[in-house]
């Protein structure tokens, strides 16, 4: 398959090439540069895919989804009331749904019976349209903790390993701890509260470490934020670092983020606007900035929407990195938090996030220029997941 668009974000730099080209061939890249030089290399009978007008950059990664939740406004009483092979029915369908908005690859951090699992097999296999999926199974929480009704409680260090263990052991390609309560759980601890111990994180971190696995760890608590950090996690969930009266940035803790190369996805809903009316507009902006010093900080920052949570759709992932944009960050930082950053995160790194060849063939194509307006990524031309082709409903 050839592909040719009027710009090409090439290489891990996403540097522009005009007039460029991609040349797919059994799912990788197998050419990236001027149109002249690589559409000669195409053979008579590969398709061809002209864009003259668009850009051409690798798919989005969306750091943190909950396929087994609708983003209606109570998603935890829909997850309840499915069972099984109706839940399954509509993940695959959410999937579909962040595919068509040129998302090709999602972390799925909350999963129940393994549905995600399974879901990111078939993907693979091709017999259902989706991004790759990288599952994190059950996430690890406490007793009555956290969204313990994905059926990850475990109490001690003794459970917890186990839980780790068992998760590894079904095909996790992550693995998440929820270091404080959440706002999702009702009658749970409280989000800045902790729910582990130093020494359970520990555990956490060196049973997956242990197995060459990430772990996330979900952290809204300051005391979350820093226990998690000094337990040694890979990427930090939220980081919104609540008190019970407010918000407070740790600037040692944030040195350590950056030193100890932490990824942190903020985890940013596509409404992102209407925060201040369920925080209230003083934590709103307190957290808007705690994400603005962590940014000029220097910390590796990459692109989550928390789909499938109160009012979080699967189709917002370009709408989210607009709240970036509206920091001030620079859109070539942004589109790095959604490829080439975020593959880092997942372990990817050496797989997708790119246009080089020898990557999977994860493409995007957009009408306009989302270097110079991040929008034109909510303007989908076309999608390449794994180099199958996407036809876009009209």
């Amino acid at each position: 398959m050839l592909l040719t668009a009027a710009h090409v974000l090439a290489g891990a730099d996403r540097r522009p090439l005009a007039d460029g080209a991609v040349l797919v061939r059994d799912g990788l890249i197998a050419r990236v540069g001027p149109r002249e030089e690589v559409a000669p290399l195409a053979r008579p009978d590969e398709p061809r895919l002209a864009f003259p007008a668009g850009t051409l950059l690798p798919g989005l990664i969306d750091a943190h989804v909950h396929l087994c939740f609708d983003g209606g406004t109570d998603p935890v009483a829909t997850l309840q009331q499915q069972d099984d092979a109706a839940l399954f029915a509509a993940m695959a369908e959410r999937a579909g749904q962040l595919l068509g908005a040129g998302v090709t690859t999602v972390r799925d951090l909350g999963d129940r019976g393994g549905l995600a699992l399974r879901l990111a097999a078939a993907v693979t296999a091709g017999e259902l349209p989706g991004p790759r999926i990288v599952s994190a199974a059950a996430p690890v929480t406490v007793p009555g903790g956290h969204c313990w009704f994905l059926g990850g409680e475990a109490a001690g260090s003794d459970e917890v390993r186990r839980l780790v263990r068992r998760n590894i052991a079904a095909g996790a390609g992550a693995i998440k701890v929820m270091a404080t309560g959440g706002r999702l759980t009702k009658g749970g601890a409280q989000s800045w509260e902790s729910q582990f111990t130093a020494a359970e994180l520990a555990v956490v971190v060196d049973e997956a470490h242990d197995a060459g696995l990430p772990v996330a760890a979900h952290a809204h608590g300051a005391d979350g934020i820093a226990a998690a950090v000094a337990a040694g996690v890979d990427t930090i969930e939220h980081c919104t670092w609540m008190t019970s009266t407010g918000t407070e940035l740790r600037a040692d803790v944030l040195d350590r983020i950056v030193d100890q190369g932490i990824h942190v996805c903020p985890t940013v809903s596509p409404h992102w606007r209407r925060l201040p009316q369920v925080f209230g507009a003083a934590r709103t902006e307190a957290m808007f900035d705690a994400v603005r010093r962590m940014a000029a900080a220097g910390a590796r920052i990459v692109a989550g929407t928390d789909a499938g949570v109160q009012r979080a759709g699967f189709d917002g992932t370009a709408a989210g990195l607009g709240f970036y944009a509206h920091l001030g960050v620079e859109p070539d930082r942004v589109l790095a938090m959604a490829t080439t950053e975020a593959a880092r995160a997942l372990g990817l790194g050496d797989v997708t996030g790119q246009l080089t060849p020898g990557y999977s063939a994860d493409l995007l194509v957009v009408d306009g220029d989302p270097l110079a307006d991040l929008g034109a990524l909510t303007d989908v031309a076309a999608v390449i997941a794994a180099g199958r082709h996407l036809p876009l409903a009209e």
